[in-house]
């Protein structure tokens, strides 16, 4: 092999992870990944993508691992498409003088309790919030905080382990469980937030450029699980320029003008409210979507910052884009999906994927991982892309019983 190696510290399960590699490749690198478990992610036997067995919770095995790589044919970059891993990435890198952002930033943004601390400082608009060590306290801030509120881990992505809390009791159940896990760094705190209505939106910047305004859809209540977006978003321009400089200026405050991030606000009666800042490229298809509609590849713009090329974040199109996902319902095992629609049968239809396959069993956790399936599209307005994804959504099936309950029969969503 002569092409220098991209280093990516573990990977996304679904999605962008598969499109990291593909898009190092495409730039001239050899993508590897450093797992502790490359059986986690079936892309890699599918594309041949070269692993090397490292503990990855470990900065220094990190580093031992590049440097072996370095000395193999040359270590071009280090980086994550994995919220978890993006600080161990950035700390390797540095180690070896390579494009990053400053891992003390990306650390210090992962934890949600300094990450407020930081934004409140510098005047950024944020949640009331306040750190809690047991379940006791966290009813007590509740209520001193109006309820009601938003009870989650100090650490996270994905909306794992959020909820929204309408009484005092609720607040000390729910913050009870939380805290029978520690978090990355082996303590038991989470975090008790206000809630605050308005319409949700999350900011994709790259360095200080403002790249889209996404709009977002939510599930139920009482969790925040993303079941669509659009982009652009469907907001005025005051309102646009307002989110946009909340989340340059939150970033500014951060230290993470550097590469790709993901900033979600609620548009509150007070104004734009960081709900959290997130240092990585954004999820859920969300970068699909937009270079589907707008021509702009946000991937391939992260591959060529990690090893120092030039990143283009220039539009080369100016389409709407949608995506809705289908959420499971239930805890149960597959037995059936649906033909999935076609581009040629659903106009404006990009693609359409289904999560889960026939006998896999399905865990409801009220986070990300309840998606069977997405739909992305465009149009040459946002009604249009809209309206594409909900037709193609709605043609697609997943069938899954409940073993526990077999009486009750199958579930159609």
């Amino acid at each position: 092999m002569t092409q220098p190696w991209l280093a990516f510290v573990e990977s996304n399960t679904t999605g962008t992870g598969r499109n990291f590699c593909a898009a190092a490749r495409k730039r001239g690198y050899e993508p590897v990944v450093l797992t502790r478990d490359p059986a986690r992610y079936p892309y890699i036997a599918l594309d041949g993508i070269e692993t090397q067995l490292v503990d990855t919770s470990d900065p220094t095995a990190v580093v031992s691992a590049c440097a072996s790589l370095a000395e193999r044919a040359g270590l071009a970059g280090v980086t994550s498409s994995s919220e978890y891993f993006i600080a161990v990435a950035a700390t390797a890198a540095e180690k070896f003088g390579l494009p990053a952002a400053d891992p003390r930033a990306v650390e210090q943004c992962r934890d949600k309790t300094r990450q407020r601390i930081v934004l409140a400082n510098a005047g950024v608009g944020v949640l009331r919030f306040a750190e809690v060590t047991d379940a006791v306290s966290a009813a007590r801030t509740a209520t001193a905080i109006g309820l009601p509120v938003v009870v989650k881990p100090v650490s996270g992505s994905g909306s794992i382990g959020v909820k929204m809390c309408a009484t005092a009791a609720e607040v000390e159940q729910w913050a009870g469980e939380l805290l029978t896990t520690a978090d990355v760094n082996g303590r038991r705190r989470i975090l008790v937030e206000e809630y605050v209505d308005g319409a949700e939106f999350s900011v994709e910047t790259f360095d200080l450029n403002a790249v889209a305004v996404v709009g977002k859809l939510l599930g139920p209540a009482p969790h925040f699980v993303e079941v669509g977006h659009d982009f652009p978003a469907r907001v005025s321009v005051h309102d646009h320029e307002r989110l946009t400089a909340t989340t340059l200026k939150a970033l500014t405050a951060l230290g993470l003008g550097w590469g790709a991030a993901h900033t979600e606000l609620r548009m509150s009666a007070r104004g734009p409210v960081v709900i959290e800042v997130n240092p990585r490229l954004a999820g859920g298809m969300i970068p699909t979507m937009i270079q589907s509609a707008a021509g702009l590849d946000l991937v391939d713009a992260v591959i060529a910052r990690s090893v120092g090329d030039d990143a283009p974040l220039h539009f080369t199109r100016k389409e709407h884009g949608s995506i809705r996902f289908m959420l499971g319902r239930h805890s149960g095992v597959v037995s059936s999906v649906s033909d999935l629609p076609l581009p040629t049968e659903v106009p404006g239809l990009v693609m359409a994927r289904f999560n889960v396959s026939r006998g896999e069993r399905i865990d409801l956790t009220h986070s990300f991982r309840d998606r069977l399936g997405y739909v992305i599209s465009t149009g040459t307005s946002a009604r249009e892309a809209e309206q594409a994804a909900s037709h193609a959504l709605s043609g697609m099936r997943v069938v899954y019983t409940t073993p526990e309950e077999p009486s009750t029969g199958p579930h159609l969503h």
